[in-house]
């Protein structure tokens, strides 16, 4: 039993702000057991300066607000045990091959139990089409969760 979180691109963005919020200010306490994170989006910076933020309209405030990079909290006994899987792929930008490296290592350095795994041979989407393959390292990922991550 527990919760389970994967998300690629911007889904990995949210669901590492699911990480990052204090549930008990909610009167809550999920039972986050892991979290697959692929090619994430961790900090919203960037973004200010690009076509995206047009339609977003983001603030400096907002884009720091929203930034898993910028709300990596000590991991607290329950969230020790939460395993965190950050994956990248070895074609993918390099914003966000970057982000995903120091979003893993403020994770780790904030007491997180982390794995960065670098996918070779892949992009931004087939890292995620590849989910077919059984024989695709995050298809092995999937199938052992619960068990393990």
């Amino acid at each position: 039993r527990g919760i389970y979180l994967c998300g690629h691109s911007a889904g990995a963005h949210l669901a590492a702000m699911v990480l990052s919020t204090d549930w008990t200010e909610y009167g809550v306490a999920p039972d986050i057991k892991g979290a697959v994170l692929v090619s994430g989006v961790y900090d919203l910076e960037p973004i200010l300066h690009t076509y995206v933020n047009d339609a977003l309209n983001m603030s400096r405030e907002v884009a720091q607000r929203n930034s898993p990079m910028l709300c990596v909290t000590p991991a607290a006994p329950a969230a020790a045990a939460c395993k965190v899987l950050v994956a990248v792929a070895q074609h993918d930008s390099p914003e966000f091959r970057r982000q995903s490296q120091e979003y893993g290592q403020a994770l780790r350095a904030a007491g997180w139990s982390v794995s960065l795994l670098d996918l070779a041979g892949v992009d931004h989407f087939d890292i995620i089409e590849k989910l077919s393959e059984e024989s695709y390292v995050l298809t092995q990922v999937r199938e052992e969760l619960p068990s393990s991550l």
